[in-house]
């Protein structure tokens, strides 16, 4: 199904075993289009949502990147690896500690972490230093200083604690690494934790139970259903659902296909009465026709409109 038309994204529910780049190779073959990207690294072994995007959709791959994501995570207390997950060569631990620890101390310690704190990135990311990975660093037997990173934990839900596992759901800023957080809470136990297992059941506006595996593209695409494919595609401007949209005037239709500031009077909408706006606001903005084109800013003190992504 080549056609340079296709512009989307494609919530796909990785698998264990697939590296981020695996996913998008796959997708980009059945698909067959050569701009393609992801929206954000998922380790090898951890399962979820990845958002693919085609065509003109890449252009949102930094902006969801920046989203909040959901992750339910394993944390094994009583073992430390030098991933800081079981895949890793055990470090340290103290497992007979973790067995009798008491629920309601794992629970205050799981729970201290809620709110903003600083987080060392793990050695094995795919963070760079100096241009090179920091995995292929640690792989090769090497380390390096890490800077602090602030992250905030939005949300935890505890939901199952069978010693020496406990399981939860976390809500958390970009940047944050789940490895982390459970090696700090096995620190902070005094026994030491890796994480088990990882699933992200949601990235911004993109859940775990509308997702799609790589086995269901595969098979539509066996079958020919060129059509199934083209509606697993989530339109560019879905995206953006939670901004106010407006529409252009058909006199200043030439000023939005060039990129160039709006002003009010270019609009069909009066924002300045229709949407009460104190400070910068962003707007979907749409042609004449209706076709989704950009994301402007809008500010208050200027009355002026600029161009932040244009589709």
């Amino acid at each position: 199904m080549s056609d340079p038309g296709i512009n989307g994204i494609l919530n796909i529910s990785k698998e264990a075993g697939y590296t981020s780049f695996d996913v998008v190779a796959v997708a980009r073959g059945v698909y067959r289009q050569k701009k393609c990207g992801h929206t954000g690294t998922l380790d090898p072994m951890a399962t979820g949502v990845l958002p693919v995007a085609f065509g003109k959709a890449t252009k949102v791959c930094g902006m969801i990147t920046d989203w909040d994501k959901e992750y339910i995570a394993e944390l094994l207390l009583g073992r430390t690896t030098d991933t800081l997950d079981i895949t890793g060569s055990i470090t340290g631990g103290d497992e007979k500690l973790a067995m009798s620890l008491d629920e309601a101390d794992v629970k205050d310690a799981v729970m201290g972490f809620l709110g903003e704190s600083y987080q060392v990135p793990p050695m094995y990311s795919a963070l760079k230093v100096d241009g090179r990975r920091l995995y292929d660093i640690a792989r090769s037997g090497g380390s390096v200083e890490r800077s602090m990173r602030k992250v905030n934990i939005r949300r935890i839900e505890i939901m199952d604690i069978n010693l020496p596992v406990v399981k939860f759901k976390v809500l958390c800023s970009k940047g944050t690494y789940i490895r982390s957080l459970c090696d700090d809470i096995g620190k902070k136990l005094l026994c030491g934790g890796c994480m088990q297992s990882l699933v992200r059941s949601m990235v911004g506006p993109f859940t775990l139970d509308e997702a799609v595996t790589l086995s269901d593209i595969k098979k539509l695409r066996d079958e020919g259903d060129e059509e199934g494919l083209r509606k697993l595609l989530v339109p560019v401007e879905k995206v953006f659902s939670f901004l106010p949209g407006v529409r252009v005037k058909g006199a200043s239709e030439k000023l939005l296909s060039n990129g160039n500031k709006l002003f009010s009077e270019d609009l069909e909408e009066d924002i300045k009465a229709d949407i009460k706006i104190s400070q910068k606001q962003k707007f979907r903005v749409y042609h004449a026709d209706g076709v989704f084109a950009a994301v402007y800013e809008y500010d208050p003190s200027t009355g002026i409109m600029k161009p932040d992504k244009m589709f």
